[in-house]
């Protein structure tokens, strides 16, 4: 058994390891080639994590998993029967009743901030489906959910609907485990023993079991790709449900089926490896050096994925920052945005986004469409390249920080020009060991976010 069959998806504390670049395998395809091109020129993501766990403001999910306890159960504060509580989860959809929800204002909101795609949770793995799916009852527009008879019922219809009316492309994110489907978690086999996130049983003893489950995994891919498409990402979670982890459910089938009517589509079975995982996800992360294939970091705008009251978020120059180092890198940034349970986006992540969004109406150029320039990030400055164009981003790490009145650039190409990309002017410069000594404007005020400059 090779190396990259033995290893294993790591999650610590609801954080998911990410596979090595050396387990990735570039797909032969043109549509999909071409797609990843596509992918690797968009940069920036609205990644959403929104279900009924919202309404008491926890970690989507994870709480029900036993062997997780120790970590996602500290905001359980109002019991300690832990039976009870999962019932109390498991009865969130009686009560979920988002009639804030306004698809087109979220829509709106990211278009005009600089997102190119959205990452939509359908289903997260307490099975809660975000869509009318005829395979399941767990879902917004049952009758048990007082959000059912709402016109808007159908989230992930609304939402495709409106993200694409904007241009806006679309991965939908689906957990390949379902603790609500009692063909994964079976209360019977269980037998009141611990959770943990993987099947209550072991599909080698009960393969008759594990074929339903996989059907039922399989019929709801479909759904989603076939009367919600068009896709461009099938955004994968779960990475324990794996061949190789005895829960091979026919991946590698249904995308070849999918295909057929979507050839372009993308999949990130993440942290598997292989063929199915056509990008790489780091998570809460930024790798130290470019990974040399496509890849995709998913960070917070807050503290978790899910919706926290009172929670505390970056500020935008902590997102250029992050931004910036991801893009230098090769990557791009998912930047999730968890909703309220009434449908609103939070006052304060808007907030920060909205400065974010402001740099990029003025630097996007050295972001959107750009591939990595060696050195790539040293001593504060980001190199991004599109073309010849080579961009050089200078950030600061407070307002309060010193703007000198000559920065190096460490860039040792050559260079016949050097500009500001903000207001086209040129800036004089020396070539000196290690770089370029660039001559900057009087400055007034306080340091920005980012010195940007074009270098020709």
């Amino acid at each position: 058994m090779s190396d990259t069959i033995k290893e294993e998806e790591i999650v610590e504390e609801g954080v998911h390891n990410y596979s090595a670049a050396s387990r990735y395998i570039r797909p032969e395809e043109p549509a999909l080639l071409d797609k990843l091109e596509w992918f690797q020129d968009q940069k920036l993501a609205l990644m959403m994590h929104w279900g009924p766990y919202a309404q008491l403001g926890i970690v989507e999910s994870w709480a029900l998993s036993d062997q997780d306890a120790d970590w996602s159960r500290h905001q359980i504060d109002w019991t300690d029967d832990i039976d009870t509580f999962k019932k109390q989860y498991f009865a969130l959809n009686r009560t979920f009743n988002p009639i804030r929800f306004q698809p087109e204002k979220w829509a709106d909101f990211a278009s005009e901030n600089g997102f190119r795609y959205l990452i939509f949770t359908t289903k997260h793995h307490d099975g809660f489906c975000m869509w009318d799916t005829a395979y399941s009852d767990y879902k917004i527009t049952a009758p048990d959910c007082p959000f059912h008879d709402n016109p808007r019922a159908d989230v992930v219809g609304e939402v495709f609907r409106a993200f694409r009316e904007k241009g806006l492309g679309i991965a939908a994110y689906f957990s390949k485990a379902d603790w609500y489907c009692p063909w994964y978690w079976n209360q019977e086999l269980m037998g009141g023993k611990p959770t943990w996130r993987g099947p209550s049983y072991d599909p080698a003893k009960y393969p008759e079991l594990w074929e339903q489950f996989s059907q039922f995994t399989r019929n709801q891919i479909t759904e989603l790709c076939e009367q919600y498409g068009p896709i461009d990402i099938l955004w994968l979670d779960a990475g324990w449900v794996r061949a190789n982890n005895n829960q091979d459910f026919g991946l590698t089938g249904l995308l070849k089926e999918l295909r057929v009517k979507q050839p372009w589509l993308l999949c990130a079975d993440r942290t598997v490896g292989g063929p199915n995982e056509n990008y790489v996800t780091p998570e809460q992360c930024v790798p130290d050096e470019p990974l040399g294939v496509p890849w995709e970091s998913c960070i917070t705008v807050g503290k978790g994925f899910s919706f926290g009251y009172e929670d505390d978020y970056k500020t935008p120059r902590q997102l250029v920052q992050i931004l910036v180092d991801v893009v230098a890198k090769g990557g791009n940034l998912a930047l999730n945005v968890a909703p309220q349970p009434d449908g609103r986006l939070p006052l304060g992540a808007m907030k920060s986004i909205e400065g974010l969004g402001s740099w990029l109406k003025t630097y996007g150029d050295a972001i959107y469409g750009t591939r990595v320039c060696a050195p790539y990030k040293k001593d504060k400055v980001a190199f991004t390249r599109k073309g010849e164009t080579v961009y050089a981003i200078r950030l600061y790490e407070s307002e309060n920080e010193p703007v000198p009145s000559e920065l190096l650039l460490p860039y040792e190409g050559r260079v016949e020009s050097v500009s500001l990309l903000d207001s086209g002017a040129s800036l004089p410069f020396t070539a000196v060991p290690g770089g370029i000594s660039v001559q900057l404007p009087e400055q007034q005020g306080s340091a920005p976010i980012a010195h940007v400059f074009v270098l020709k």
